[in-house]
């Protein structure tokens, strides 16, 4: 039996009607009411006009259903314990919702299979998805993008797929020669996690960094990517004979820098040790950690702005890279000092 036609009042009114009174799409007539300083200021006048005339008030599930969208979109992240990837997500967090959208975060804990399971599970249920550094292969990862789109990459690449990512391999190339500078020819590097294009890009400027110095020796010493996994290489490091060590990041040399230092060690006078990520607690170690500081709220606001792009119909940027810049600070010192 159909329901009864409403005899209670006016039908409600629609962002869609604001939008045909102010003669702007729809999408335009949400950032302008939600105050996004992307909008011309004259137009962004002019929806809250129609709005005001025709007594509008936002209703999230009736512009949702409007739109045809959820306004949330997925991000997956390999580890949520580490402060790059909160870092990452805070500028893409704080960026999506001026444009007043939600975010969905999940962790894959550095598993391959739970990044490809979150990947098509959390995809269904938004608008798109935003997968940062994901550990996938890449001949994998080409492939699972394919069905993912609207899709955005973090310090991965693929194709035509929109991406955001800091230059890894040039910021530990400036550390190696950082620490060259200061007379170090033994250092040793805590890897991180084997299916990280992060640690592969570490690996190359290592190797590089090598040939272009015959004079020095990198070993590597496979550790991870946590506090925990470099407290557990100290003993390696310490037997090494290295008088400087790499770590993957902040997290690691952190780890290291207690277990060395509680062994009798002294840094940087015996040893010297270097972080990557300049996570907000190394400026605030004994000493204070010298590292590579990578610019991850703009990585994660970067990343919004490529889906914006998309989600709007827009011709995509170009992949963009952001250089970490070399922070000098107690842990590091002349070898042999």
């Amino acid at each position: 039996m159909p329901r009864p036609a409403r005899t209670d009042g006016p039908a409600r009114v629609t962002i869609a009607d604001v939008a045909a009174r102010a003669g702007v799409s729809l999408s335009t007539v949400s950032r302008a009411l939600n105050g996004n300083p992307t909008v011309d200021p004259t137009l962004a006048e002019r929806v809250k006009d129609a709005a005001a005339a025709l007594d509008y008030t936002a209703s999230p599930v009736a512009r949702s259903l409007v739109l045809g969208r959820t306004q949330t979109v997925a991000v997956i992240v390999p580890d949520l314990g580490n402060p790059t990837f909160q870092a990452i997500l805070r500028g893409l967090s704080r960026a999506a919702a001026a444009d007043d959208y939600h975010v969905l975060v999940a962790d894959s804990a550095e598993s391959v299979e739970e990044e490809r399971v979150l990947a098509g599970a959390t995809r269904r249920r938004t608008d798109g998805i935003i997968l940062c550094s994901p550990r996938l292969p890449q001949d994998e990862l080409d492939r699972l993008v394919g069905g993912l789109r609207p899709v955005v990459l973090i310090n991965r690449a693929s194709g035509d797929v929109p991406s955001v990512r800091a230059d890894y391999r040039s910021a530990l190339a400036t550390e190696l020669a950082h620490l060259h500078d200061l007379g170090h020819r033994r250092i040793v590097f805590l890897a991180g996690a084997p299916g990280s294009v992060a640690n592969a890009a570490r690996l190359d400027a290592i190797a590089s960094f090598v040939a272009d110095h015959p004079d020095t020796e990198v070993t590597e010493i496979p550790c991870g990517v946590d506090f925990e996994s470099g407290a557990a290489a100290g003993s390696a490091v310490l037997g090494s004979g290295a008088t400087a060590a790499v770590a993957f990041n902040d997290l690691v040399a952190m780890g290291l820098l207690s277990a060395v230092q509680a062994s009798g060690c002294r840094v940087p006078g015996d040893l010297s040790i270097v972080g990557f990520d300049d996570i907000p607690f190394a400026q605030y170690t004994t000493p204070p950690l010298t590292t590579a500081a990578v610019p991850a709220a703009d990585l994660g606001a970067q990343a919004w702005s490529r889906m914006r792009e998309l989600l709007e119909g827009a011709e995509p940027g170009h992949p963009l890279t952001l250089l970490p810049e070399l922070t000098v600070r107690g842990s590091t010192g002349p070898a042999g000092a």
